[in-house]
């Protein structure tokens, strides 16, 4: 039965050539967007505690798209207040320290660390210390 699959993947596969996609349907431009184009200062999220400077890139990216991509700098005592998810979601710290607590538990990270974060969980994410708490943070877009 497998056997039978794959020999059946098979022209398709000697169809595409590296770097050509296997999706069909209508092709989307390669999209560009640079950090200052998408830029605001806002409070945080989920509690406005404190202020951050938000980098909304994949708002730049014309419906319909999969996934957010953003970048979020919370200021010195800013947080991302303690808020349910509907799916997973990935923060990624670029610079600074702060605690990220999922469903009560707390850890601390600092530059180069990832949290992985599970649909049905209460997240949020505090700056600590005397600079600012640069990170991305990512997920699916709703369907």
């Amino acid at each position: 039965m497998l056997k039978r699959r794959l020999l059946a993947l098979l022209p398709m596969l000697a169809a595409t050539r590296p770097g050509q996609a296997t999706t069909t349907g209508p092709k989307r431009p390669l999209l560009v967007i640079h950090e200052n184009e998408v830029k605001r200062d806002e409070p945080p999220p989920h509690g406005a505690i404190g202020m951050s400077t938000a980098y909304r890139i994949s708002d730049a990216v014309p419906a319909p798209r999969q996934m957010e991509f953003r970048k979020r700098v919370l200021h010195v005592g800013a947080a991302i207040g303690l808020h349910p998810i509907g799916h997973d979601e990935v923060y990624y710290v670029l610079a600074g320290e702060g605690d990220v607590t999922s469903d009560g538990q707390t850890q601390r990270m600092a530059a180069g660390m990832t949290a992985y974060l599970y649909e049905g969980a209460v997240v949020g994410i505090r700056q600590l210390g005397h600079e600012p708490l640069a990170i991305i943070v990512s997920y699916p877009n709703p369907r």
